[in-house]
């Protein structure tokens, strides 16, 4: 209740801010802009084209970081401090003759500690491309040189930090942005939208779920949404292969693995192209490929098959539970937490059981499913989860949510993001597409990449919904060949699938059309 107070408070004081001046100012006097618990430390003019990345950023080519393609836009820094503990670090860019009239934020990735600049899809620069006000935020700390998003030290013994990463930072900024956007123009946004994957897929939910005011579309992203179980099946599956080194497995039995799956379901959906169409209806069974006279290359052993169990295979607790759901066939050869060449779990689930033990040094070798996600449960749960179901407000003030997820997702199980959808179709009724879709990409890797087509306009796709009220009943993806082709294919409602119609190249989403499974 205490939290809905100051979010109303807060709230009321930003409208007095934004209609005490109805006229535009200049980018520099935004530096006087007077608001509460925020201090703004730099406001300055970007000329179009003059932009150089901050240090340990760099362009999509590898080159020099200097943007040459971005609109002139007003740079402002802020400093938010909503507790005695918090130093929240956030950029918001304001185009200065492009403005499209809204606002878009962007998430980040791990445990965050570093505004998102850099282009790809969901950042700053790739905001302002489009003419939005975009803002970023480090969440509440900057992480080390060399582990952002990786290491979850800042918030042990912090537990404000650890409140402002789990959820007020990225609300804090929002009305801290708002107020600035109805300074600099003269009005407020007339729309504002959210952008983001996994960390940034799971800021997108908690927004959603606990300040639904503040976005009216937001795209989700392969959320890590359930963080406390996500970390644990990491542990589940990470520790007793790093226990027992004959449980790990070469990187060339991985690839043997995958190209055993591909050759049993790849073609079963009429398309035969090293891409699983419907990766939970593949039966392939991995002890087929079990070694029959000691270890050999082309086989695997029994330890090394038990580890494939475990990354197939929800994590349980003693009792059958599930915890966690695991990965996908048609993912196998980029399965790092069991590979050879893995020397402990992912620094980010380790910083869970960190934080929760106030250890940076927590053994893992120890580490005891059921005992130790009542820990993360318990102290990290109630402020990093995003698992409500109900989204009723955010749905009655006309918000529109795009989830999506790649099948081939190795860092967060795609069956996580099924099972948050279905568990708010079951929660608000069963008819929930007037607001709410999911799109399962085939192929696609975390957030991108993979196999598959792995590249999409989700943004627009939430523009068209929400401003036009046209519904995405496909959305196509993009693969670019190394020949310089591109592969594209539609990606469909959640639980419809793209089948291959019978003629045309199969390498052209015109030729594919979306169907129950």
């Amino acid at each position: 209740m205490r939290q809905v107070i100051r979010g109303l408070i807060v709230a009321s004081w930003v409208l007095v801010v934004m209609s005490a001046d109805a006229s535009a100012a200049t980018c520099e006097s935004l530096l006087a802009l007077k608001l509460r618990d925020v201090a703004i430390t730099q406001a300055q003019v970007v000329p179009a084209g003059l932009f150089v990345l901050p240090q340990g950023f760099s362009s999509t080519t590898g080159d020099a970081p200097l943007l040459r393609d971005l609109p002139a836009f007003c740079r402002v820094a802020a400093t938010l401090k909503p507790s005695r503990d918090s130093h929240i670090e956030i950029e918001v860019w304001l185009p200065i003759d492009s403005w499209n009239g809204k606002f878009l934020a962007v998430g980040n990735g791990g445990w965050a500690g570093r505004i998102s600049y850099a282009p790809g899809g969901r950042s700053l620069i790739d905001g302002v491309r489009r003419g939005y006000a975009t803002a970023s935020t480090d969440t509440g700390h900057n992480a080390p040189p060399g582990q952002a998003g990786g290491e979850a030290h800042f918030a042990i013994g912090h537990p404000e930090k650890l409140i402002d990463l789990g959820y007020r930072a990225v609300h804090e900024m929002t009305i801290t942005s708002k107020a600035l956007i109805a300074q600099f123009y003269g009005r407020a946004p007339g729309l504002s939208y959210w952008n983001g994957c996994s960390t940034g897929g799971r800021q997108g939910l908690v927004e959603a779920q606990r300040y639904p005011g503040d976005f009216d579309g937001i795209v989700a992203g392969a959320p890590a949404n359930y963080w406390t179980h996500l970390h644990t099946w990491d542990l589940s599956v990470a520790v007793p292969a790093l226990n027992n080194p004959a449980s790990l497995i070469p990187r060339a039995k991985l690839t043997l693995l995958n190209n055993a799956v591909l050759a049993t379901c790849d073609a079963s959906d009429g398309v035969k192209d090293g891409v699983l169409n419907d990766p939970p209806a593949c039966t392939f069974s991995p002890a087929t490929l079990a070694c029959r006279a000691g270890d050999a290359t082309d086989c695997l052993t029994a330890p090394q098959l038990e580890s494939v169990a475990r990354v197939y295979a929800s994590a349980k607790t003693a009792s059958g539970q599930e915890a966690f759901p695991g990965k996908e066939p048609g993912s196998e050869s980029t399965w790092t937490p069991i590979s050879s060449e893995a020397r402990q779990p992912v620094d980010v689930a380790l910083g869970s059981f960190q934080v929760a033990y106030s250890n940076p040094d927590w053994d893992w070798r120890s580490f005891n499913l059921d005992r130790d996600m009542k820990a993360v449960d318990e102290r990290l749960g109630p402020v990093l989860n995003a698992v409500n179901p109900d989204l009723d407000v955010f749905k009655a003030r006309g918000g529109k949510l795009i989830l999506f997820h790649g099948w081939n997702d190795t860092l967060i199980s795609p069956r996580n993001t099924v099972n948050y959808y279905s568990s708010v179709v079951t929660k608000m009724g069963s008819s929930q597409d007037s607001w709410l879709r999911l799109f399962m990409a085939p192929g696609m890797n975390h957030c991108g990449g993979g196999v598959g087509p792995n590249t999409a306009d989700w943004l627009s796709a939430l523009e068209r919904w929400r401003e036009s009220n046209v519904a995405p009943d496909r959305i196509v993806a993009t693969r670019a060949n190394e020949d310089h082709t591109s592969t594209t294919r539609p990606l469909c409602p959640y639980p419809q699938v793209a089948q291959y119609v019978g003629t045309g190249s199969t390498n052209d989403a015109a030729n594919f059309a979306c169907e129950d499974r």
